[in-house]
């Protein structure tokens, strides 16, 4: 089974999906969140047609440690998801991976225009990719 990884911003939600054994992350689109709640419908189907077992969301927090109120925001987001999908939903401190996703896009050279497309399922592979690392290291 997979797991999905999940960047959760203020319009965009980034997506990405492990490969069947759990070792790499692999970007996978990024759903615009809806007035109607919609995008919950759509994370589902992405979890059921990507056979996943298990969510990570990304969990902003402070450099010093704490959770400040976006933290709140994807804490809620997190228990909604899990009760939506009833899987087990998982929390990641994502500190730094729009930003280190951003560096990446531009070191790659690729346009303003284009990292504002996929900036957030590139942090969402960052941040599924640092969860599965850390799961192997066990």
């Amino acid at each position: 089974m997979r797991v999905m990884g999940i960047d959760y911003g203020d319009r965009n939600i980034g997506i990405a999906v492990s490969d069947a054994f759990g070792w790499t992350a692999q970007p996978v689109k990024v759903v615009q969140k809806r007035r109607d709640d919609g995008e919950l419908d759509e994370i589902a189907a992405l979890a059921k047609e990507n056979e996943v077992s298990e969510i990570v969301v990304g969990l902003p927090k402070n450099m010093n440690g704490t959770v400040g109120p976006r933290g709140e925001i994807c804490i809620a987001f997190a228990q909604t998801l899990q009760q939506k999908l009833n899987l087990p939903v998982h929390l990641w401190d994502e500190r730094l991976t729009t930003v280190a996703a951003e560096r990446t896009l531009i070191e790659a050279d690729v346009s303003r225009k284009k990292r504002k497309l996929v900036v957030d399922k590139m942090a969402a592979t960052l941040i599924l990719q640092n969860y599965l690392d850390s799961k192997t290291k066990r």
